[in-house]
């Protein structure tokens, strides 16, 4: 029974693979979802800094560390967590990960504490380490090979929605009906994530015992280290940009523009992600090597003309196109380069993607601090092209010039 039931899988996986399968959009937007969820719960405080500031009788200053201690969560949480975890279950695993959120939001929303609302908020860091390490492998196991881009991409389409309407709504519900309320109402939503996960997302096996994968094994598979630092690069010069925005736009006199500027990067983000969608299955080295030389073009026309209204509009429209789609590519070129290892090496990249959202705030700062905002465009141009070089040289592995059969 059991041999005939291998066999069986095997005939379906080999009629995938001849001829195109439809995506199973109802778990794969699930997971979109929980991605959703995980950007809006990280970034919301920042919307609210003076209401919750006001409520827990604290700084702005210190307010804003409710972003930093979830960072800080995602950070060393990842790794470990995926790694012990190998063995379990996925959808139990995943489940526990979204549950992890309506919890901390939920004592966030009734905390009157500031030392209670950190606690919650390293926790639901933790929970979303666990959960973007699990997301593009899950994807990627619920399609035919052929098809696994498209599925991360779609799984993946919850982040830019989060930071172009999420958050901005989010802000303007806080303003309206309190800060607890917005938390509250993603508690909420996260019950009924947990309901749609559970009706409409499959379950899979964990690792078993023997293919179990050691962390250092993964890290030196070919092809990993090449698209985390490629990840580490391009995420960094992003953060540097998109942290500091207020500033770089000052010195153009744009300060008063800068909520239609983040619209503009929030509109083109969501366009990049479709393009990435529609042809990441067949052109993933090609969009990796045009997302990162697009940015870097923007950055360098910021460098020379990031005074001009008209030019930043336009720079900021393609650094939006760039972004958008950037998760997806270097999540989908660790999953196809790690193969079953995909977890472990999403946990890494989620490791490295934290690191280079604090590595942002800090070199930002410096730079901010030690030379101005007109540093910025240069640094960007400097990463971004280190980017670019690494992975045209990736053609093997990591980036390949082929598509894998």
């Amino acid at each position: 029974m059991t041999i005939s039931t291998e066999t069986k899988t095997i005939d379906e996986a080999q009629k995938d693979d001849v001829r195109p399968a439809r995506l199973p959009m109802a778990g794969l937007l699930a997971l979109a979802m929980a991605g959703f969820i995980t950007i809006l719960t990280e970034a919301l405080p920042a919307g609210l800094l003076p209401q919750i500031g006001e409520s827990l009788v604290v700084s702005e200053a210190l307010v804003g560390q409710l972003v930093t201690v979830y960072a800080i969560g995602s950070l060393v949480a990842a790794i470990p967590l995926t790694a012990a975890s190998q063995g379990m279950r996925r959808r139990p695993l995943l489940l526990a990960a979204i549950a992890g959120f309506a919890v901390a939001n939920s004592v966030t929303a009734v905390s009157g504490s500031y030392t209670l609302t950190m606690v919650a908020r390293f926790f639901a860091g933790v929970s979303a380490g666990l959960l973007w390490a699990l997301l593009a492998g899950y994807a990627a196991r619920m399609v035919p090979e052929h098809l696994q881009g498209r599925a991360i991409a779609v799984a993946m389409v919850g982040t830019p929605l989060a930071l172009s309407l999420g958050v901005p709504a989010g802000t303007f519900l806080g303003a309206a009906i309190g800060w607890r309320a917005c938390f509250g109402i993603m508690s909420v939503l996260t019950l009924i994530l947990i309901v749609w996960v559970l009706t409409k997302v499959p379950d899979f096996p964990g690792q078993a015992a023997g293919r179990r994968q050691r962390l250092d094994a993964v890290f030196t598979m070919p092809g990993i280290r090449p698209v985390l630092f490629v990840t580490l690069a391009f995420v960094l010069a992003h953060n540097i940009l998109y942290t500091y925005i207020a500033p770089f736009l000052g010195q153009a006199r744009m300060s008063e523009r800068t909520d239609l500027v983040l619209l503009v990067f929030g509109v083109t983000s969501l366009i990049g992600i479709w393009i990435v969608g529609v042809l990441i299955d067949h052109w993933l080295r090609t969009l990796t090597l045009s997302s990162t030389a697009l940015f870097g073009l923007s950055a360098l026309a910021l460098g020379i003309w990031g005074d001009v209204p008209a030019v930043i509009y336009g720079a900021v429209a393609a650094w939006g196109l760039a972004f958008g789609g950037a998760a997806t590519l270097f999540q989908t070129a660790l999953a196809k380069t790690a193969g079953d290892a995909a977890d472990v090496a999403q946990s890494m990249l989620v490791t490295v993607w934290n690191t280079a959202i604090a590595g942002g705030g800090i070199v930002g700062g410096l730079l901010l601090e030690s030379f101005g905002v007109r540093a910025f465009p240069l640094a960007l141009v400097v990463l971004l092209l280190a980017a670019f070089v690494v992975a045209w040289a990736s053609r093997t592995h990591g980036f390949p010039a082929t598509r894998r059969s």
